[in-house]
């Protein structure tokens, strides 16, 4: 990007353009894309990866939760990552994949949703949130072909329609609106499972958040790369609210209630945690 010498702002600035904060920057300075990288031959580098995010729909909103685990390789590379994050006021993102890219994506997706807002002077429809996330994801084909893929998983609260909505993705871009539930990364096959058996219509959100836990607790109990919660450490998953009254992380006092309640439930039943 080229900088003025008298210090005023580069005129690509200053010139009307696109909504699009990534078609901007795809117009005046592509190399600041991801997608605007060219990797060195030869294999990706073994970096962090994030793992499982579940999301479901309950009378008023989405829940979107994740565990705070990225490993590398067969090591725990962090125990108190975040993978769920707010993309604007009435919608939130939850990233499995290659954690600094994801992370990356996460920012990028934030920007241009702000970008449109300022520039429209309007929230953009869920609908047109999935489609720009949909296509980030398949701008990043080539380094998901590397080895270095994201999946996000997408929900939030539908202004229009009144209800919560959760939408999924596929490494080049498909996007598919997910009834119900959904869950993305290494620990999903256990906890769409545990999703499916908990899950009911008209759910409240407290019932909500407390399913969104229990799907955690059973994908950590057996897939390695999934953390469940940590009364010792104080580690709690992340979990987020979205409603007509916009996105609301809950706070983690209310998560290890939810964490206690469970863990008493699941000694009555069966004598272990499990």
């Amino acid at each position: 990007m080229t900088h003025d010498l008298d210090g005023r702002l580069p005129r690509s600035f200053t010139t009307p353009g696109t909504s699009s904060f990534l078609d901007f920057l795809a117009a005046h300075d592509p190399s600041l894309l991801p997608t605007g990288r060219t990797l060195p031959p030869g294999e990706a580098p073994s970096a962090p990866h994030g793992t499982t995010i579940v999301a479901l729909t309950f009378d008023g909103g989405v829940v979107m939760a994740g565990d705070r685990r990225a490993t590398a390789g067969s090591m725990i590379a962090s125990r108190q990552i975040e993978k769920v994050f707010p993309a604007d006021e009435f919608s939130a993102i939850g990233i499995a994949g290659t954690a600094g890219l994801a992370l990356e994506l996460v920012r990028l997706f934030q920007l241009e949703l702000e970008h449109y807002e300022k520039i429209e002077g309007a929230l953009l429809s869920l609908d047109g949130k999935a489609n720009r996330l949909a296509t980030m994801v398949r701008g990043s084909l080539g380094l998901a072909m590397q080895g270095l893929a994201v999946v996000p998983l997408f929900g939030g609260y539908d202004l229009q329609r009144e209800v919560g909505r959760i939408f999924s993705y596929d490494v080049t871009g498909g996007r598919y609106e997910e009834t119900e539930f959904h869950a993305v990364g290494s620990g999903s096959t256990f906890a769409r499972g545990s999703l499916k058996k908990l899950w009911s219509p008209g759910m409240s959100a407290g019932d909500a958040v407390r399913t969104a836990v229990n799907a955690l607790v059973d994908a950590a109990d057996d897939d390695s790369a999934t953390g469940g919660p940590d009364a010792t450490r104080r580690i709690w998953p992340v979990v987020a609210v979205v409603t007509a009254s916009g996105y609301l992380r809950v706070d983690d006092a209310a998560l290890a209630d939810v964490v206690t309640e469970i863990e008493g439930v699941r000694r009555a039943r069966g004598g272990d945690v499990r």
